[in-house]
């Protein structure tokens, strides 16, 4: 009965100990997990002047320079053309700002008189176009935008088909 009772308690310390290993090596993994992600929207914006950026990574996720899997194209936030930002106007009320841009992607609410319209889209080829254009309120009126160089809608529309980019677009290119 004795020896019963010691080897219940010695598999029970085993259980405890590889019950805590198990734990630790989860929290690990989850911990160095979050250090791989990667969110362009929370990068700092850089030079607003520049408008519309676009890194291209042709050449990579590639199985001997021929195939490569599928990917789709994945839009998010507000794309804000020429056209748009043309339309504002000093003096318009918030109303107005998001009838005519949508809803801002960032509304901070430590900065309550900016809003944010953050544009990315990575397409399935690598390229990841990114812009953002900034709002900015003084007692509920519009008092200033930055943006840069924006495209016109024609101009994203032949990003979307894939053709080439006006030349006054940033480029970088990372591929081979």
């Amino acid at each position: 009965m004795r020896m019963l009772l010691s080897y219940n308690l010695s598999c029970n310390s085993l259980d405890a100990s590889r019950t805590a290993l198990v734990g630790c090596a989860l929290v690990l993994a989850l911990s160095l997990s979050a250090c791989a992600n990667k969110n362009p929207l929370m990068e700092p914006a850089g030079n607003a002047a520049t408008g519309v950026q676009t890194t291209s990574l042709h050449g990579k996720d590639r199985v001997l320079w021929v195939l490569s899997p599928y990917r789709m194209d994945i839009q998010q936030g507000n794309f804000i053309s020429q056209e748009m930002a043309s339309q504002l106007k000093e003096g318009m009320t918030r109303d107005q700002v998001r009838f005519l841009l949508g809803t801002p992607l960032l509304s901070d609410v430590f900065h309550a008189n900016r809003w944010d319209y953050a544009f990315s889209m990575t397409k399935g080829n690598g390229d990841h176009i990114t812009s953002r254009v900034s709002v900015f309120f003084k007692e509920n009126r519009l008092e200033r935008f930055e943006g840069g160089d924006l495209p016109t809608e024609k101009e994203y529309l032949a990003i979307l088909t894939s053709a080439k980019l006006r030349s006054g677009a940033t480029t970088v290119s990372q591929g081979k």
